[in-house]
């Protein structure tokens, strides 16, 4: 086990991994959720959902499908309206940047759709450097009846496993944390909501967003964290971690 070919993360000997959630950590805004909003059934069912989750009183899968499932606007157009409507965490650049200098894999762990994720990302960063990143996610695919996504109800979302998370982003990590202490690299994650869940007691370090779900959920488990707002802080404390200046645990104490 270890090899590059079944996790590649590995493949450069990195010292630290730096797994991540996209919609609302990296960027600004939740393209899932700005969609169902907007164009779905709606905030305040959204809301109940994501609640609903949080109080364990539903999976996510099943409340993500039932958001995903409101909207019937031709997938292009979902697209479209994202593109105009959802910005990067201004920070982000500036770290992606310092990751690439000094051998920091990024992976991307998300509950979103690949296509979304890798287009917004290529528009944002360039074509070249988001075959760089890592994108593990779900998928998109033309709805049973329809012919095209691209048409009215034409798309559904296609979940990357059969969990009750349907993408449970545990299952990326651990493998990574079985590794011998001597091939192990240190492992931190950032998120921000219920599809973080499965993932926030999985790394050495977790970044969860000031004020989002996932500050209450550890709160609540007593999962040990540190909060952020941007990524600028995030930036910080990784860059402190690389260089030796502070321990992962030191970091955790700054837990709010």
């Amino acid at each position: 086990m270890g090899s590059s070919t079944t996790l590649p993360a590995l493949a450069t000997k990195p010292k630290i991994i730096f797994f991540t959630d996209y919609d609302g950590t990296i960027t600004e805004q939740d393209s899932n959720d700005f969609m169902t909003d907007n164009i779905g059934f709606g905030h305040e069912l959204r809301r109940k959902g994501n609640k609903d989750v949080l109080e364990g009183h539903r999976d996510f899968r099943s409340s993500f499908q039932e958001m995903m499932d409101s909207i019937s606007t031709p997938y292009n157009e979902c697209i479209d309206l994202l593109a105009k409507n959802i910005t990067l965490d201004p920070h982000f650049k500036e770290f992606y940047r310092w990751t690439r200098e000094n051998n920091v894999p990024i992976v991307i762990l998300s509950g979103g759709m690949r296509p979304i994720i890798k287009g917004m990302l290529a528009a944002w960063l360039g074509e070249d450097e988001v075959d760089n990143i890592q994108i593990v996610s779900n998928d998109v695919r033309v709805r049973e009846g329809k012919n095209h996504l691209d048409e009215k109800g034409g798309w559904e979302i296609k979940f990357h496993d059969d969990s009750s998370f349907g993408h449970d982003k545990s299952l990326e990590i651990r493998p990574y944390a079985a590794l011998p202490e001597e091939e192990r690299p240190i492992m931190l994650y950032a998120g921000d909501g219920v599809s973080d869940l499965s993932a926030a007691k999985e790394t050495d370090l977790l970044f969860a967003k000031a004020d989002r779900d996932l500050v209450e959920y550890c709160e609540r488990e007593k999962v040990p964290f540190t909060t952020f707002e941007t990524f600028a802080e995030i930036h910080a404390t990784v860059k402190d971690i690389y260089e030796g200046k502070i321990s992962v645990k030191d970091a955790a104490t700054g837990r709010k």
